[in-house]
């Protein structure tokens, strides 16, 4: 097998970054609810039937209350102990965790994103490759999940510092990035309020109606 091109089927770490205390939502958004589901537990969900061979969850403020609510049944649980610097910390101790796994590259999902489907995981895992880089591509622009192939892991580690993750990284490369697009069966918006997570749930029920 060509390792540069693995091919379907290669196995894919799913990260879901999970750590940040929800400030502007008043909780860590890990512990809301959309439609009788904490969102840490569909993002979980999302990433297993969306094609991830393992899952791991990125945890940070209030990790015990998260731990203790959350059904995270076969998924590898991590603490980042230096949640509060900021989403790139987190990124640092997701891609630390799966280093040690056969993953040929990792999918990374943010926590708040309900609207991220299973189909627009599948499409991104296609990619999976060591030296891929692919993010999800929507009207609006590129965005979450993002694929990460193995080779990079220890060059988005280097520059993932604050609350910009992989950004620095991935602007440095933007002519190797794929872009997938998904905006066709996933919304990439995020919760950050109440009044977002209302209207998520309105767009849905217009959409069902």
């Amino acid at each position: 097998m060509d390792v540069t091109h693995p091919g379907p089927g290669a196995p894919v770490a799913g990260l879901v970054l999970a750590a940040g205390a929800g400030r502007r939502y008043g909780r860590p958004k890990a512990l809301v609810e959309v439609h009788g589901r904490l969102l840490v537990e569909r993002a979980v969900a999302t990433l297993r039937a969306g094609g991830c061979d393992s899952v791991s969850v990125v945890l940070g403020a209030d990790a015990e209350s998260v731990g203790a609510r959350a059904d995270l049944t076969g998924a590898a649980v991590v603490v980042n102990p230096d949640w509060a610097g900021g989403m790139g910390s987190s990124l640092r101790a997701g891609l630390a965790a799966v280093m040690p796994t056969p993953a040929v590259a990792a999918l990374v999902l943010l926590v708040d994103m309900p609207g991220i489907t299973p189909e627009a995981v599948r499409r991104l895992v296609g990619l999976a490759a060591p030296q891929v880089l692919a993010m999800a591509g929507y009207q609006t622009g590129r965005g979450h999940p993002v694929l990460l192939g193995r080779a990079h892991w220890v060059g988005v580690a280097a520059s993932a510092v604050g609350d910009v993750g992989a950004r620095p990284y991935l602007r440095e490369r933007v002519e190797q990035i794929r872009v997938v697009p998904v905006g066709d069966v996933a919304d990439g918006g995020d919760i950050d309020t109440e009044a977002d997570r209302v209207r998520f749930l309105a767009a849905g029920e217009a959409a069902s109606a």
